[in-house]
């Protein structure tokens, strides 16, 4: 008998699926929309700015023989978004798992934070997760699964100029466990990933914040967004069935 062991191949849990990951163009959406795709399920992303950056995510799931969708939509705009649900399912059919990865993060001090900012970021981190939830839950059936991607901050702020984007996200958080009990009984799931300091454009691992976020973490490092992705994979899995109202840190220990 041979002892040279076959290559073992990962399940592809995701086979037959299709996912809409809102801001999937960079930084954690592109790793979850290139995640669930060698997963095996078809993708869509949207993105607003960055049709480069859309094109390189796309190119990449193409590259390892996956399926995707690019679509251009602010998520500030409530027509877009609702546009976005229905090319998807256009293009491929249904729509099995949303993942509301969009967001803006604006830092300031209460007393000059303008109104239009607080407008934008309200439109995004909020409005536009609960439109994208709203439409596609319309397309669902059991099995289904919304993820949204909160932060920690939605309950640990370390530092000042943090309260509105605070704010959003523990809206996140709430709108997380009511809506796990409105859509229990369809059996679709809902969770929320919380990810602590992540290596981003929007807050990279040597930016100037990096080295006093990372003196609360335990773990002393940024995360990474394939880590995050992972989490994300799990929730859109079949062996998360029975996780739902779940707000779930990934945080390196920054608010242990």
């Amino acid at each position: 008998m041979s002892n040279v062991s076959k290559t073992q191949v990962a399940p592809r849990t995701l086979s037959g699926k299709v996912a809409l990951i809102t801001g999937g163009s960079r930084g954690i959406g592109a790793a979850i929309a290139q995640r669930l795709a060698r997963d095996g399920a078809t993708v869509a992303i949207t993105y607003t700015s960055s049709p480069q950056k859309a094109g390189e995510v796309a190119a990449a799931i193409e590259s390892e023989g996956g399926r995707v969708l690019a679509i251009r939509a602010d998520s500030a705009d409530a027509e877009a978004v609702k546009s976005a649900v229905a090319q998807t399912v256009k293009a491929f059919g249904r729509l099995d798992i949303l993942v509301n990865n969009a967001g803006v993060a604006t830092m300031a001090p209460i007393d000059q934070f303008s109104l239009e900012e607080f407008d934008r970021l309200i439109a995004i981190n909020v409005k536009g997760l609960f439109v994208a939830t709203q439409e596609a839950v319309r397309h669902m059936g059991e099995g289904g699964r919304i993820i949204n991607v909160g932060s920690v901050n939605s309950d640990f702020m370390p530092f000042a100029g943090g309260s509105v984007y605070a704010l959003s996200k523990g809206a996140v958080a709430s709108f997380t466990r009511g809506l796990a009990r409105d859509l229990g009984p369809r059996g679709i799931t809902v969770n929320n990933v919380q990810p602590g300091p992540v290596d981003t454009d929007m807050n990279p691992a040597k930016g100037p914040f990096a080295d006093s976020l990372r003196g609360y973490m335990a773990l002393q490092r940024y995360g990474q967004g394939e880590e995050v992705a992972g989490m994300v994979a799990y929730l859109a899995s079949p062996d998360a069935a029975f996780v739902t109202g779940a707000n779930l840190k990934i945080d390196g220990g920054f608010t242990a």
